[in-house]
């Protein structure tokens, strides 16, 4: 029997959830809330060094975002370990996602926005959008993947989804008070911070967050796309 969780992040690649929600996270299991990462992929094409074997990176990259979520708070870190750069809309990974929102039975769940357009990585438009069919009406109907009422996986209605690096932002989130613990996250993930000029990567990172908080009373923001699920 597992514990439901409050929000369920889900997020393509290790360190994708510390550029767009760990400032929010922190504020959450700060709160008091329960929130869980699934990572779908191994992160393991994440570099520059062709000296660097694939296998190696993924181990690396796994205690990368286990360091991080420990500094969020974050209670639960799944990993499906699906190839990166190689994920599918297919109905084994939606499946997946189907399992692990009847399993936590989350109110929120938060990933990339698949309606980024123009240059966007696929592995984070297929993971919003099967996050997207998973929630709705997979999750939601019984008759949906029936072997998993066999398993004890009762039909689950996610009340909301907030999706990172979205065009259209109609929800802001003040993490002035846990952006040092935005940034002590995004640290974590030193294989892929190696790949940056970090001085710059850090005055980005500030500038977007005071841009995301423009016409708030607070300094600092993350911001999404939010919508209800009614149905």
């Amino acid at each position: 029997m597992t514990t439901p969780v409050h929000v369920m992040v889900v997020t393509p690649h290790p360190d994708d959830a510390e550029y767009g929600v760990s400032g929010t996270v922190a504020r959450w299991t700060r709160e008091g809330k329960q929130v869980m990462y699934v990572v779908c992929t191994k992160g393991d094409k994440g570099t520059s060094d062709v000296k660097m074997k694939p296998e190696k990176l993924a181990e690396i990259r796994e205690k990368e975002q286990l360091a991080a979520a420990k500094i969020l708070g974050v209670c639960k870190v799944v990993f499906l370990r699906l190839p990166d750069q190689g994920l599918e809309d297919t109905p084994e990974f939606r499946k997946q996602i189907v399992r692990l929102i009847r399993m936590y039975r989350p109110e929120i769940i938060v990933t990339a926005d698949p309606y980024r357009r123009y240059i966007w990585h696929r592995d984070h438009r297929i993971t919003g959008q099967v996050c997207i069919d998973a929630v709705f009406p997979y999750a939601r109907d019984h008759l949906a993947y029936p072997d998993l009422l066999e398993e004890g996986l009762k039909p689950h209605k996610v009340k909301e989804m907030l999706f990172w690096a979205a065009e259209d932002i109609n929800c802001r989130f003040d993490i002035t008070g846990t952006y040092d613990l935005k940034t002590a996250a995004l640290l974590c993930h030193k294989s892929q911070m190696k790949e940056l000029d970090i001085s710059r990567a850090k005055k980005w990172l500030k500038q977007r967050s005071e841009e995301m908080a423009e016409g708030e009373n607070f300094q600092l923001a993350e911001g999404f796309h939010r919508t209800e699920i009614f149905w």
